[in-house]
């Protein structure tokens, strides 16, 4: 039972997710061939669909959210713990969300979202603000909310992409581009609560999940 011989290491898998992941945002940021965006996005999936939560406990061998170092051939995963794979998810799941800070300002490029992540009914979504008070959104179908640094995020789908930011005050700013500018993005990250809502339309189809799963896999 040497740690490695003969074993999945899903660390590294998970690192691959995340290189996989950067390929994805490069080709989108450089207006590659819809294509090859297209093929980037289905080798994510398989890589994602090799990992944790996507198996049953049967098949993982072990419970498939936490995070285990090895997976040794013909036996289950072993060694649970705070392994280097949660780092990996934690940003892997915010690039999935499209949320990414580039130059000291935060930009949405919802590119790898799927099909069951946005609501299919009107939704109710509860959060806690920066001053640790509950508040609640009431959301349409067709849309997901997630918070960042306390602050909520609403993605809607729509036929334009716009970013519009909600203030305290009662005025609302609109972003073209997909990104807050630096003072905007400065009072999210410090919680100064004057910005109280991020609502972001995008006409980026969801994610697909590909049929056929070519990527790695668990004993």
């Amino acid at each position: 039972a040497y740690e490695g011989l003969g074993s999945i290491y899903w660390h590294m898998v998970s690192k691959l997710l995340l290189a996989v992941q950067e390929n994805v945002e490069r080709a989108v940021a450089e207006v590659a061939d819809p294509t090859v965006v297209d093929r980037l996005r289905d080798a994510y999936e398989d890589v994602r669909i090799g990992l944790g939560y996507s198996k049953t406990p049967e098949v993982y061998g072990a419970f498939p959210v936490d995070p285990y170092s090895h997976t040794p051939a013909g036996r289950g995963a072993r060694q649970p713990g705070m392994t280097g794979q949660v780092k990996e998810e934690v940003l892997t799941r915010l690039g999935e969300l499209g949320l990414r800070v580039e130059h000291g300002r935060i930009v949405f490029r919802p590119v790898l979202l799927r099909p069951q992540e946005w609501t299919t009914q009107p939704e109710t979504f509860q959060y806690l603000d920066v001053a640790g008070k509950p508040q609640p959104i009431d959301l349409d179908a067709g849309s997901l909310a997630f918070t960042f640094c306390q602050v909520p995020v609403v993605y809607r789908r729509r036929d334009r992409s716009e970013v519009r930011v909600d203030r305290a005050d009662g005025t609302q700013v609109a972003l073209a581009g997909g990104r807050l500018d630096a003072d905007l993005s400065a009072r999210v990250f410090q919680r100064l609560g004057d910005v109280v809502r991020i609502t972001v339309d995008t006409a980026t189809p969801p994610a697909s999940t590909p049929s056929i799963i070519r990527g790695v896999t668990s004993r």
